[in-house]
């Protein structure tokens, strides 16, 4: 039985979404959040456009098998494009019996499709922090 997953129709919206699909754990349903040609930005920097490196980003943060808690702190619009400023963690004990604490404050872009949906198209879920190369 195929899951569906709903897309906002306000870029409000979005953070509801994030958590829906980041806690049914599974990337496929993470990765219908993001336009085609989105890109996330890595701790290091780097700006990822290849899909299955994406998901590969995923699936990692999904594996620790805990919760994504995410609220929205802005939500600026112009016309189809928005900017959503929103605080983020992963934290609890991890599948190895370790302490994990994961998050930050994300500076992301949706935009609305023709669809009248909004999807992620920058992903920055480090914001302004300053990146470590890897």
């Amino acid at each position: 039985m195929s899951e569906s997953y709903s897309l906002p129709t306000e870029p409000e919206g979005i953070v509801a979404s994030l958590l829906e699909r980041f806690n049914s754990g599974k990337v496929s349903a993470m990765m219908g959040l993001y336009e085609p040609e989105a890109v996330v930005i890595a701790k290091d920097g780097r700006t990822i456009t290849d899909r299955t490196e994406i998901a590969a980003l995923f699936e990692r943060d999904i594996r620790l098998g805990l919760p994504l808690k995410a609220k929205a702190r802005h939500v600026f619009v112009a016309g189809d494009i928005a900017q959503i400023v929103l605080d983020w963690s992963i934290d609890g004990t991890g599948p190895d019996g370790g302490h994990v604490h994961l998050g930050g404050a994300a500076c992301d872009v949706v935009r609305r499709g023709a669809d009248g949906r909004w999807r992620y198209i920058i992903d920055n879920n480090q914001g302004t922090a300053v990146r470590q190369p890897a």
